[in-house]
């Protein structure tokens, strides 16, 4: 496959499990056991958040899914993220976001800030939550990341039922005010975590509101909201550089 807009060849035959393969043996069970206890795991251990969102796809905007972003923050102004389908024992690593702050975007040359998505819309709207943590804890902090941007990139496309990860990665774009989130997504979400999307709304008013998340200065984020351009991923064959012959 030699874009991210394509769809996949269909998969070779397997057992019907996603993703294909036998049952974990109880010996590699104990292994993974021991090495746990072993091992520090400290990148896994300094994830301190877990989001519930959604994401469109760049190129196609009626392709949109339920993310669940496992976070590090590495100082104030970077926050990295490790994205899965779902928040169970199961769910599949299917990308990963990095969230900067404002002043770091500012940075940014203008077709580097293309591939960023702003947040501000997505948290004053009530569509990122963190699952069963109050919202008088979260609230400082969600103040701080709707002036973030950020850049996902999806590896595994499992929402057209890739049993494996295929083919090039696909940029993600956070909803926008012009584009609503499906509402069976919504509802659907809520339900399981017992909230309501639209009293956040209500509630992130003065968030949503705030001049730091409805200021206007020109950048590039959210690209497609002014071109109606998203992007799509080609892998070309390119000439390989080898490395010089020892003298």
């Amino acid at each position: 496959m030699a874009s991210s807009d394509e769809m996949p060849k269909p998969m070779p035959g397997g057992d019907g499990s996603v993703p294909p393969g036998k049952p974990m043996t109880m010996g590699q069970h104990v292994i993974d056991k021991c090495a746990q206890l072993i091992q520090s795991l400290k990148p896994i251990n300094k994830m301190s958040q877990h989001v519930c969102t959604f994401a469109i796809y760049s190129h196609d905007m009626n392709r949109q899914i339920e993310t669940h972003h496992y976070a590090t923050r590495l100082n104030q102004d970077f926050i990295q993220c490790a994205v899965y389908d779902s928040d169970q024992s199961s769910s599949r690593l299917i990308g990963v976001e990095y969230i900067i702050s404002d002043r770091i975007f500012e940075t940014l040359p203008p077709e580097e800030q293309k591939l960023w998505h702003s947040h501000a819309y997505e948290i004053g709207s009530g569509l990122w939550v963190n699952p069963r943590v109050p919202e008088m804890i979260q609230r400082s902090e969600l103040k701080d990341l709707a002036q973030t941007y950020g850049k996902f990139w999806c590896t595994w496309q499992v929402d057209r039922g890739d049993r494996l990860p295929l083919g090039a990665p696909a940029l993600m774009m956070s909803p926008q005010m012009s584009m609503a989130v499906k509402s069976e997504l919504i509802k659907k979400r809520d339900e399981r975590y017992n909230i309501s999307s639209h009293e956040l709304e209500r509630k992130r008013i003065d968030i949503a509101m705030a001049p730091e998340a409805t200021k206007s200065t020109l950048n590039y984020a959210d690209y497609w909201m002014v071109t109606g351009k998203g992007f799509a991923v080609d892998v070309q064959p390119t000439e390989m550089k080898t490395r010089a012959p020892f003298p």
